[in-house]
């Protein structure tokens, strides 16, 4: 008689692979990703490896030319993607924290090429594991997405962790802090440029600098952030909000400002300019 650990060792086996998917370390049943050998998500991409950034330190002061969009005082330059006014909690330090079902928050302002700042923090007791532990993310044009995450110690998939490329390229190496330290992302974006038929004419690029580590230099996104699938590009205008995602996980910002950058197109350069509703 066939001994019964085959099957107990399979079932559990099973068991473990569908608990990884339901905490979203991973998955196999993706799309691949295009020029990579990696799917969307991929449970076997490795993870980056581990870069200590040092202490945090105090919040940088703006350039004079920059744009504050959060100084600690007032939510007046964002608002919710219909137009309503920013439902997130100012706490008494002077930062910020998405209050779960407030919804995303969205700057008034619109900016295409530009050089942003934020600085954020999980809570200091995590909770949750993988996708599910101070999850957030910032998006420019509200669409392309670097991924905020506690990525300290804990599993993920690698295109889904802190200052990844949601879903597109992980960092080159972890430089996150523990939960409750303060981190920075320093980000250089530079728009899509889309011909006068809607056809792409030249992709985005991002430089993402994580607590003053490299982790994307001058990388291409393949296109417009998605879940479970491979991100493409539609057609849109060439400035578009910044926003901050609600995820349902009380992660705080703080010291948020952005400069816009000119003269990087080769396909019409644009300035910066106002579209708040």
């Amino acid at each position: 008689m066939q001994s019964p650990r085959p099957v107990v060792v399979t079932l559990f086996l099973a068991f473990a692979y569908n608990t990884a998917m339901a905490q979203g370390v991973g998955y196999s049943d993706t799309p691949q990703l295009p020029g990579q050998k990696w799917k969307v998500h991929d449970i076997e991409r490795p993870n980056p490896p581990v870069v200590d950034p040092g202490p945090a330190g105090e919040p940088a002061p703006a350039p004079s030319d920059a744009t504050v969009l959060f100084d600690g005082s007032t939510l007046d330059a964002w608002q919710t993607a219909d137009g309503g006014s920013a439902g997130w909690t100012i706490l008494p330090d002077g930062a910020m924290e998405v209050k779960a079902g407030a919804g995303d928050i969205l700057t008034k302002e619109h900016f295409g090429d530009c050089q942003l700042h934020v600085e954020w923090a999980a809570p200091a007791e995590p909770v949750g594991e993988s996708q599910h532990r101070a999850n957030s993310g910032v998006f420019f044009f509200g669409r392309y997405e670097i991924q905020v995450l506690d990525s300290f110690e804990n599993q993920t998939y690698a295109d889904g962790q802190a200052a990844s490329l949601y879903g597109q390229y992980p960092p080159d190496v972890n430089a996150s802090r523990k939960p409750g330290e303060w981190q920075t992302f320093d980000i250089i974006f530079e728009a899509p440029r889309f011909a006068q038929d809607g056809t792409l004419a030249r992709p985005a690029y991002v430089t993402v600098i994580h607590n003053g580590v490299v982790v994307h230099n001058h990388r291409e996104l393949v296109g417009a952030t998605q879940h479970r699938n491979v991100a493409t590009y539609a057609p849109h205008e060439p400035e578009g909000p910044i926003k901050l995602q609600d995820h349902g996980n009380p992660v705080r910002f703080r010291n948020i400002w952005v400069r816009p950058l000119a003269g990087g197109s080769d396909a019409g350069e644009h300035a910066h300019g106002a579209h708040g509703s």
